[in-house]
């Protein structure tokens, strides 16, 4: 193997490494060409570990304390780090921001890591604006410990942005009495309603109205393997992004 051929591939560790998100990650660093897989680590196992494999980039699947911990770790010793964990609300990251502020460390936080999951978000936020109403659904598995997901929080960020931008009106709704919880959530104003239920992965559909006519954008992640190809993306071209915090899987798919 030539020199050049070295330089190319990136060393990538895994923090998480034992879940089941994180099993799924090394594997796919494992197959993918341009990677190799230099350590894996889990609780009580010394982080140190990435930095004598020479790891460049990190690959966080853990729980939202862990993953700042791993991340001010990482900053500190010049390796990018790709997040998975959910939980990196507005508050989340501006801590992240914080931590980074001033150095070279590169951290992108991505809500959903599946490339048909990132195109539902563009599609939804593209029709947005020429609808009256908008409203999420997302279902997940029983152990997913945050609600609303990162995605559906996410998508309805920019939905209400869209939507702003094109001077959209208020979407009516005219609920005067009702139970806590009925109407769901609201980020930016957009309605999220969750679904815990045993045999699902990840799904969300976007329901949008009007007049005579609806449009639903829907995606399903039948499977952790969806998500790979987007974690492999994030693994290979994290380089190319600025230092500090970028959000979003979109910004490395020329969105």
């Amino acid at each position: 193997m030539t020199a050049a051929l070295e330089q190319s591939v990136v060393k990538v560790a895994v923090f998480g490494a034992a879940g089941r998100m994180g099993q799924a990650v090394c594997r796919a660093v494992q197959d993918a060409s341009g990677l190799e897989l230099v350590a894996q680590i889990d609780v009580d196992d010394d982080p140190q570990r990435a930095v004598e494999a020479g790891a460049q980039v990190a690959v966080d699947f853990t729980q939202p304390g862990a993953t700042m911990q791993n991340i001010a770790f990482c900053a500190r010793n010049g390796i990018d780090v790709v997040v998975g964990t959910s939980g990196f609300d507005d508050a989340r990251q501006a801590e992240v921001r914080g931590l980074l502020h001033g150095g070279a460390a590169r951290v992108l936080v991505a809500p959903n890591f599946s490339i048909g999951g990132v195109l539902m978000m563009r599609f939804a936020a593209l029709a947005a604006p020429y609808f009256e109403s908008v409203e999420i659904v997302e279902l997940h598995h029983p152990d997913k410990v945050d609600a609303p997901s990162g995605t559906a929080t996410r998508t309805a960020e920019l939905i209400a942005e869209a939507r702003a931008k094109a001077g959209s009106a208020p979407m009516p709704d005219s609920t005067k009495t009702g139970l806590d919880g009925a109407r769901g959530a609201t980020v930016e104003d957009v309605p999220i309603h969750s679904v815990r239920l045993r045999g699902l992965i990840a799904h969300q559909e976007v329901l949008l109205g009007s007049v005579g006519e609806t449009l639903t954008v829907r995606h399903d992640s039948l499977d952790r393997a969806s998500f790979m190809p987007g974690v492999v993306l994030a693994c290979k071209k994290i380089g190319s992004l600025p230092a500090g915090l970028t959000v979003g899987l979109d910004t490395l798919l020329d969105l």
